[in-house]
C-alpha cells in the first residue's frame, strides 16, 4: 500500500488535556547514531519536550537503558529508528499498556530478538514506514512480521532510503502523533 506523507490523525488512547504529553515522546536512535540525530532534531522542532537520550551498548543494555526512563509511566509515544525500531517494538510487547502510539521507522524487525519467537498479537495503534530504497531493512519481511504482531498496523512505504530523512522532514508529525 501506499500513501501520501500526510497521515490522518487516528484514535489512540491517552490523552492529556485534550491532547498528547509531548514530554512522553521517546526518540529512540539506530545502532550507529545517538540521541541528537537528524531525524530527533526535525521532531523536536514540532515536540520541544521531546525525550532522545543516547543509546549505547548491546540491545539488552540498550533495552534496559530505555525501561529506566519510562519507567512504571503510562502513555509514552515511541519512535523507534532502525535498531530504535527494534527496541521499540520489543518494549511494547513486553509493556503495551504504557504505550499509547508506535512509530517504527524502517525497524530491524527482521533481526532474531524479533522474529525468531513472535509474541501474541499487542493491540498498540502502530505506524510502519519504510522508505523503497531501503537497502538495510527488507521490507516485506519487516511488513509482515509487524502485522502479525501489531493488528493496528498502518503500513507507508516511502519514496526515500534508510535514513528517511526526506520522508521525517515531510510528515506532519503533529498530525501524526496527535
Amino acid at each position: 500500500m501506499q500513501a501520501s506523507n500526510r497521515i490522518p490523525a487516528q484514535e489512540s488512547g491517552s490523552t492529556y488535556n485534550g491532547g498528547m504529553d509531548t514530554s512522553r515522546i521517546l526518540f529512540i536512535h539506530g545502532s550507529e547514531s545517538n540521541g541528537q540525530t537528524y531525524k530527533a532534531q526535525v521532531l523536536r522542532r514540532t515536540f520541544p519536550d521531546l525525550t532522545s537520550p543516547d543509546f549505547t551498548g548491546p540491545l539488552a543494555v540498550r533495552l534496559a537503558q530505555m525501561e529506566s526512563i519510562i519507567g512504571d509511566q503510562d502513555g509514552w509515544t515511541l519512535i523507534g529508528s532502525s535498531l530504535g525500531g527494534l527496541m521499540a517494538a520489543l518494549f511494547a510487547i513486553r509493556r503495551p499498556v504504557q504505550v499509547r502510539k508506535l512509530v517504527l521507522l524502517a525497524p530491524a524487525l527482521n533481526l532474531p530478538e524479533f522474529s525468531r519467537h513472535l509474541p501474541k498479537p499487542v493491540n498498540v495503534p502502530t505506524l510502519l514506514i519504510i522508505g523503497k530504497k531501503d537497502d538495510v531493512i527488507p521490507a516485506e519481511t519487516v511488513r509482515r512480521l509487524a502485522k502479525r504482531v501489531f493488528p493496528k498496523l498502518t503500513y507507508l512505504s516511502v519514496d526515500d532510503d534508510h535514513r528517511l530523512h526526506h520522508t521525517a522532514e515531510t510528515l506532519d508529525w503533529k498530525s501524526l502523533l496527535e
